[in-house]
Order: C-alpha cells, then structure tokens, then sequence
C-alpha cells in the first residue's frame, strides 16, 4: 500500500510517498481500506514535532479517515467486513490502509458520502464538546466565533446555531465571510478591515458576547476577550496564528468570566460514552440537513503536503479531504 510518511521532522516538504508492507490487525483492532483522509491545522503541527502526541517515526500523519473495513481482528465484536465506517487515527490516516482499534470507529451513515465523513469527526467534534460541555452555551445566548471560516470555526457557527445562539462570525476576508454567512452566521466582522472590540460592541449594545471561540490565537485573542459580557467563557481551542497569546488575567476577574481549555482529543479517550453520546448528537442534526461540512478542495494522496500548506498558509474555507484512490 501507498503511505505519506513523516521520516523526520520538518514542513510538508519534507514527507515522502512509499510503498509499505499491507497491515493486518491485532485481536482488537480492525483495518480499514481509506477512502478519504480529513486533513487539520495538527497535522502540520506533528510532523514538525510541535504537537501533544510525538509517534515513533517514520509515521504517516492523518487524524481521521472514512474507509471500508477490510479485516477484522480475531475479538473484535460487532464490526464485519466491508462495513463503512468513520475512524479517528491520532496519526497515520495518510495512507490507503490504516489499522484502528475497534472503539476507535463510528459507523457511517448511509447518506454519507467518503469526502463528507471524512471530513466531519475532528473539526465538529471539536467544535460540539467546546460548545456543548466546555462552554455550556445556550438557546439565546451570543457567540463570537474567530477564525470563523476555517474547519473548526465553520464548524462553530453551524453547531452554534443548532443550539439556537446568535452567531457573530469573524474573519480575515469579505469571502471568508461569505461562507460563514451561508453557514448560518448571523453578523459578520472583517477583523482585517474593522475594529473587532468596537464592532462587537455595536453588535451588542455594548454588552459583548456570552461565549468566545479561539482557535486562532495570536493578536486576535486579548481583543476578543475584552468584548466579553459578564460571566461569559473564553474558549482556548488553539493558535492557528502561530503565538500562543499572553492573556491579562485582570481582564478575567474584571469581567467575572472563565477561561476554558478545549482538548477534544483527550477527552474523547478520558470520557468514551459522552463523546459518543456527542457523536450521536452529531449525526442526527447531519441527518436533519441542520450542518453540513463544507469541503473546500480534495487531493490525491501525493499532493498530501499541498493540503497542510494550504491550512498553515490560511487560504482553506472548510475543510480539505484527501482521496488516497484518485
């Protein structure tokens, strides 16, 4: 089988396509035929060893896939040849085969398409537990969104509607916001060409926002904080803007608001049940037509390194996908 592999740590430019031995699973495991590979901002984080997780190398990067199982190990239960699934790697979803362990994957609905499953999990995972149980956030309460066009932030401000808030979406260009506006988004803010603190304030009377979604960082994050309304939740989702900002903590006992770290990654191993309880939840507003992942380009496995620059360099609305078999 092809894999994109990570042989030593540095850009995009660096991975290579290698033919590798076919895998076979564990007792537990299962192995899946990729169909398409969700590419995402830690991608580009792992390979050059900036991320949580470090794999032995060589490693292929690759957080999330949908596939087609292919085998099956000799105590998994309940999950056959040939089912089509959705799985989340950690690493190594950059390849046409990957081996899983069984409580690693979700069925696919019947609806779904490859592209579509692909790219659904990480983004909107990340984005339904930051909204759901790390915020708490409310029918009626306001959300600003930064980053607002990007995979997790799009994600945001469907899911953000789902729950019934009034989305503010911001963003660093009028077709950025575009998208979010077909979204659901309910205000826009050009955070390059307009005064974020101010523009908030206008949007709300003065009174800010109840729940702020970073994943941006950088200089963005100390204004958006500042727009805050009492009580509200700054949510750290992560730094896509390269610096991970120094917050003055007087700005949280000022606005008797709490600062809230998302780490969706951790949590869907720490607390299995209520990620997939999230999942099911998930699944059902995809069902509804209420989101819907926006797929912004897809590439064949050996332009893999194309798709994380085109992430790190900002250009993405959505996600990107890619298709190991085109």
């Amino acid at each position: 089988m092809k894999a994109v592999l990570c042989k030593e740590y540095g850009p995009p430019e660096s991975l290579v396509v290698e033919e590798v031995p076919d895998l076979e699973p564990t007792g537990d495991q299962v192995v899946v035929s990729v169909q398409a590979a969700g590419v995402n901002f830690p991608d580009a984080l792992i390979i050059q060893g900036k991320y949580q997780f470090k794999p032995p190398m060589p490693f292929a990067p690759g957080g999330e896939v949908s596939g087609i199982v292919a085998k099956v190990g000799s105590s998994v239960v309940g999950v056959n040849e040939g089912d089509r699934v959705i799985a989340l790697t950690g690493w190594g979803g950059f390849a046409e085969q990957v081996a899983i362990g069984a409580d690693r994957i979700v069925p696919m609905p019947d609806s779904m398409d490859f592209p579509t499953a692909a790219a659904l999990m990480f983004t909107y995972g990340t984005s339904h537990y930051a909204l759901r149980d790390r915020a708490r956030l409310k029918t009626g309460e306001s959300l600003l969104v930064l980053g607002a066009a990007g995979g997790v932030g799009l994600a945001a401000v469907e899911i953000g509607k789902a729950i019934g808030a009034r989305v503010i979406a911001a963003a660093s260009s009028a077709d950025k916001l575009q998208v979010c506006r077909e979204h659901g988004a309910d205000d826009l803010i050009d955070y390059k060409a307009e005064d974020l603190k101010e523009r908030v304030k206008a949007l709300t009377g003065g009174n800010g926002v109840d729940v702020i979604y970073d994943p941006v960082g950088g200089e963005y994050s100390e204004p958006a904080l500042r727009t805050m309304a009492w009580d509200g939740r700054f949510l750290v989702i992560g730094f896509a803007a390269g610096d991970i900002p120094k917050i003055p903590l007087n700005l949280a006992l000022l606005k008797s608001c709490s600062i809230v770290g998302v780490f969706w990654g951790a949590f869907t191993a720490r607390e299995p049940k209520r990620n997939q309880e999230l999942i099911q939840e998930l699944l059902g507003w995809y069902a509804e037509g209420t989101i819907k992942p926006h797929i912004y380009k897809t590439y064949p496995l050996e332009k893999a390194a194309d798709a994380i620059n085109d992430i790190t360099d900002r250009k993405v609305k959505g996600k990107v996908v890619l298709l190991p078999g085109s």
